[in-house]
């Protein structure tokens, strides 16, 4: 409850045209007392107490208490002031309103022997010396939350001032437990969430285990018996093929190519964990330099290539430097191979904006493919062209997608056989998070992998 709550009720003590008597100045001194300790409390006891207090001074009681609906709908103390373990075992639960009353009233009862409601409490109010007393209904937004009872040691039958007065201390303390409960629900909210997240690290933690563990295994575990393989199969074919044919010579070479087919393998699926687990280093990333430079360095291996490049000047990003020269070479790489058969390659990098977002992209005038497939691309060693023309594993675009991933965008493609194939990306579209923003730790692999 705010500051702001104060005033109005006592306002409304003040307009209820009762003259400025040193009762009245005490019952408003009441109420702001209780508006103070709602205010500054961060748990519900201090303002009990206080309601209790007020209730006494404004109602005259000789006792007081408050009772709360529980969850099964039954009411149970809360707080009381001068009653009896056994007087509150015996009448709690007991309540004159249904559990979804929507506008309870107050009820007095100035002899509990003439009231239906009361008359089976007569023999436990009459041990507790209780004569008459005052049911106050304590809602909040047409919902039913508890009562506050008022018992009077004598016959008595409280002023319509009184009760008025006793309503909007009920107000306060209404307002107060909502309150409460609304921060308490925050809380576990909070605490289910942190507890989910907790789940979730550990068995990131496990994940990263499980991954560590697979990835020593291929490059220690399963290297061993690989080259043994391959080398067993090498001897055999240099020393013995004076006596195999043709037909058992060539299963040798099978042997021997599958073997390094299956070490490329491993070699791929290192680089995509790799990358996966690398931490990332945020800078203003030069892409059009780094597109230059790849294109270049693979036209210098193969200078009797026809080439057309076109790189769009000045592109750059918040980016891991490292991580970006992988994808980048993967996708031009991906761009030099599928135009081998080209009479002159066409290898374009630049930028268009969509819907207000840059989106980056590589395309050329290679092999292209049928959009019907394009859901395998970024699988690893999924292929869309047979080894025998063009050589590599598929592991190529995984790499690039979990690059993009990791930068918070997105990557898909866009081709026709025949008529190549662009692939777009977009970088940061929530934003960069702000752990990213603060430095990190060098790369773990090499700024550069060998294109796939």
């Amino acid at each position: 409850m705010n500051d702001a709550a104060a005033p109005s009720a006592l306002t409304g003590a003040a307009n209820a045209g009762e003259p400025t008597t040193g009762q009245a100045l005490d019952e408003l001194r009441a109420l702001h007392a209780l508006a103070e300790v709602i205010n500054r409390s961060t748990s519900l006891d201090p303002v009990y107490a206080e309601a209790l207090r007020a209730l006494r001074r404004v109602a005259g009681a000789d006792r007081v208490a408050v009772l709360l609906v529980d969850g099964g709908g039954l009411m149970r103390f809360a707080a009381w002031d001068g009653l009896s373990a056994g007087y509150r075992a015996a009448v709690e639960g007991h309540s004159p309103w249904a559990a979804d009353e929507a506008n309870a009233q107050p009820r007095l009862v100035a002899d509990p022997a003439l009231n239906p409601a009361t008359a089976a409490l007569l023999p436990v109010l009459r041990a507790e010396g209780i004569a008459s007393l005052a049911f106050i209904p304590i809602a909040h937004q047409g919902r039913l939350l508890g009562k506050f009872m008022l018992y009077f040691d004598a016959p008595h039958t409280p002023p319509d001032e009184a009760v008025r007065l006793a309503l909007t201390v009920a107000e306060y303390l209404a307002l107060a437990v909502s309150r409460q409960r609304a921060v308490d629900e925050v809380r576990q909210l909070n605490a289910e969430l942190e507890e989910r997240v907790r789940n979730r690290t550990r068995q990131l933690e496990l994940a990263n285990r499980d991954m560590e563990a697979f990835c020593y295994s291929v490059s220690h575990d399963l290297r061993a018996p690989l080259r043994a393989l391959d080398g067993f199969a090498r001897i055999l074919l240099e020393d013995a093929a004076p006596l195999l044919d043709e037909t058992d010579r060539d299963n040798l070479r099978r042997i021997i190519a599958a073997s390094e087919r299956m070490g490329r393998l491993m070699d791929d699926l290192l680089r995509l964990s790799r990358v996966g687990r690398a931490g990332m280093r945020l800078g203003n990333t030069d892409l059009s330099g780094l597109a230059a430079e790849i294109i270049d360095r693979l036209h210098a291996q193969a200078p009797q290539r026809r080439l057309r490049k076109r790189i769009a000047p000045g592109l750059a990003a918040p980016a891991d430097a490292g991580l970006m020269r992988i994808a980048l070479e993967n996708l031009i790489g991906n761009a030099w191979k599928y135009t081998g058969a080209s009479a002159e390659a066409q290898i374009e990098f630049g930028r268009h904006d969509r819907d207000g977002r840059p989106c980056y992209y590589a395309r050329d005038n290679g092999a292209g493919f049928d959009m019907r497939y394009a859901a395998k691309l970024f699988t690893p060693f999924q292929r869309l062209h047979s080894p025998g023309e063009y050589e590599g594993n598929g592991i190529g675009l995984a790499i690039v997608q979990r690059i993009i991933q990791r930068h918070g965008g997105r990557i898909w493609a866009e081709a026709q056989p025949g008529r190549g194939a662009t692939f777009w990306f977009t970088l940061w579209e929530a934003g960069i998070p702000a752990d990213l923003l603060q430095p990190a730790a060098p790369a773990s692999f090499p700024p550069s992998f060998p294109l796939v």
